[in-house]
């Protein structure tokens, strides 16, 4: 079977690489130690491409495939995970959901400034509580009586890029009788009256990568907004979870691949009885295993 890649994607591989050990490499302890989102970096990554992938050009992006997208992907987070984190909703959950279920006039309005690294975008599908459980949500959007728009209350939390995102796929409760056939989406615009932030979520780390609450006290949404067709949410939430699956395979992929590259050199480095680590048998036996297993999942990724 043949496994090269073409010349675009690798091309788009070495930007990756290169943008992740020039620009990422200096900055990412800090910004992990302090929290701060890395919004100038972030920018850099759109201007280059990463943050709309597949995305056509003619909505702002690069025009590329998957393969294309986990190839950036594994360099960015053998870098630093929180960049990675933060490309991956833009480019998956965030974009791809309005490519494919979205009009038109969505594409052209809330897909372009993303993809170019304007703008963050968000998918908000978790709430306090229910995670795994996503049909037991309990959000409200309520259509209004000359069906201009909805007006939407609830809460979502765990919301990454949620204390800075521009825009939001938001998943809501149109029908309550009808379970999850009773789901829409929405495109949200966080500028607008009734969105409210919580606080930055302290986490053990990605912490570069943004999350908290966010609340809506009757926030107006036009009709238009709606993603898809009315109680189709669901569908769509499980869709743009599935394509996402592909991103997160390649950020686990560039993660081991780190921690491979950071057990070498410390088993070259690490003096014991007059030698370094590395040379004992059962330290190669370890390092062997961790290079079949990075092989098997860059295959399977």
């Amino acid at each position: 079977m043949d496994f090269k890649f073409s010349d675009e994607q690798l091309m788009l591989q070495d930007v990756a690489r290169k943008f992740a050990r020039e620009e990422i490499a200096p900055i990412a302890a800090d910004f992990d130690a302090s929290g701060q989102f890395p919004m100038e970096t972030i920018r850099k990554m759109g201007e280059l491409g990463l943050m709309g992938i597949e995305v056509p050009g003619e909505y702002g992006g690069a025009g590329l495939d998957a393969v294309s997208y986990a190839l950036a992907m594994i360099e960015i987070c053998a870098v630093d995970a929180a960049h990675g984190t933060i490309m991956s909703v833009n480019n998956t959950l965030y974009c791809n959901g309005i490519l494919k279920y979205g009009t038109e006039a969505q594409k052209h309005a809330y897909v372009g400034p993303v993809a170019r690294g304007e703008a963050i975008g968000a998918y908000a599908l978790t709430e306090p509580q229910s995670g795994s459980d996503a049909s037991a949500m309990r959000i409200r959007a309520v259509r209004s009586a000359d069906g201009s728009h909805f007006v939407i209350n609830g809460k979502k939390s765990w919301i990454t890029s949620g204390p800075v995102a521009d825009y939001i796929v938001l998943f809501a409760v149109t029908d309550p009788a009808a379970g999850s056939k009773g789901i829409s989406a929405f495109i949200i615009e966080t500028d607008k009256p009734g969105f409210h932030r919580g606080k930055t979520e302290p986490k053990m780390g990605i912490r570069a990568s943004a999350t908290c609450e966010i609340e809506f006290t009757d926030y107006v949404c036009p009709a238009e907004n709606m993603l898809g067709s009315e109680g189709k949410g669901f569908g769509i939430a499980m869709g743009v979870l599935d394509a996402g699956r592909i991103g997160i395979a390649a950020q686990a992929v560039g993660l081991a691949r780190a921690a491979y590259d950071a057990a070498i050199e410390y088993a070259r480095e690490r003096k014991a009885f007059g030698q370094s680590i590395g040379s004992f048998q059962m330290t190669q036996v370890k390092i062997a295993d961790m290079k079949a297993r990075l092989d098997a999942a860059w295959l399977l990724t």
